[in-house]
């Protein structure tokens, strides 16, 4: 079945398009998924509304991109037979995940490429995800800084993960606890550079002394948070976001913590950044 073309809305200058005309609950043709690959390398992050899909057709969807992720360690619906579906559940017994800006599982050698997050359960007001563009980011330093950064190769350690992991977990994560990528990474389709070091798994420049590391980190850090490189998502059930985690970040705005919120993460299979 031939769908109609899709529609992109921008919804901020550097990064994220809400998009129209397309039901991911049925079978996307070849050129519906090329669109929207297309706008998914323009724009970053997309955001598809009223999208009531089931565990397997959230999983169909995303495979049109690549193989499917399973976390290590983050709770999934694997006794139902879905795995590759990371649960993100928080109220007020159990605290927001994701607070605080990142890419996904850099601690690995071959990072996720993106993810599509399907909304389930949404607070009435408050639980918002923002999004940061790298690209943006990147091209916002000076050249000095840039030649500088683009020398350098940073240490990304997965271990904050073992205090929630099982023994069995544990054993695992220990094949791909820790990585070293640049600093700065070349985008493999749209050859752009963006910054590739984040607060949640990044934890030293190799070869600085500590302070030195540490003043830098703490630098870019800021800096990758800056409001002109961002946007903000407003949640309602069933939405879905869909991003490009090879050259974005992400938060969600825990401000609300006592109402109940669940979403359902799929992670596409990434490479090694270069």
């Amino acid at each position: 079945m031939t769908q109609r073309p899709i529609h992109c809305e921008p919804i901020a200058a550097s990064l994220g398009a809400e998009v129209s005309g397309v039901d991911l609950r049925r079978p996307l043709d070849d050129g519906t998924v090329q669109e929207i690959h297309a706008a998914w390398m323009r724009y970053q992050v997309l955001f598809f509304r009223d999208q009531d899909v089931t565990a397997q057709q959230h999983k169909d969807f995303a495979q049109h991109f690549g193989d499917l992720h399973v976390h290590p360690v983050l709770p999934s619906r694997a006794a139902e037979g879905h795995p590759e579906i990371v649960v993100l559940e928080s109220n007020e017994h159990l605290p927001y995940v994701a607070d605080s800006w990142h890419s996904d599982v850099t601690f690995e050698r071959k990072p996720p490429m993106g993810s599509v997050l399907h909304g389930v359960l949404i607070p009435d007001a408050g639980g918002d995800t923002m999004w940061s563009s790298m690209y943006a980011a990147y091209d916002a330093l000076s050249d000095t800084m840039q030649r500088l950064l683009g020398e350098l190769r940073a240490v990304h350690d997965g271990g904050a993960f073992r205090a929630i992991a099982t023994d069995a977990q544990k054993a695992e994560l220990g094949k791909d606890e820790t990585a070293v990528h640049p600093v700065i990474r070349t985008h493999p389709v749209t050859g752009r550079k963006s910054l590739f070091v984040n607060s949640t798994f990044t934890r030293r420049i190799k070869g600085m002394r500590r302070k030195e590391s540490d003043a830098l980190l703490d630098f870019l850090f800021d800096h990758i948070g800056a409001p002109e490189f961002t946007c903000r998502f407003r949640w309602r059930p069933n939405s879905i976001a869909m991003w490009d985690n090879r050259c974005t970040q992400h938060r969600v705005v825990a401000d609300n913590l006592r109402a109940p919120r669940r979403m359902e993460r799929v992670t596409i299979c990434g490479d090694t950044p270069c």
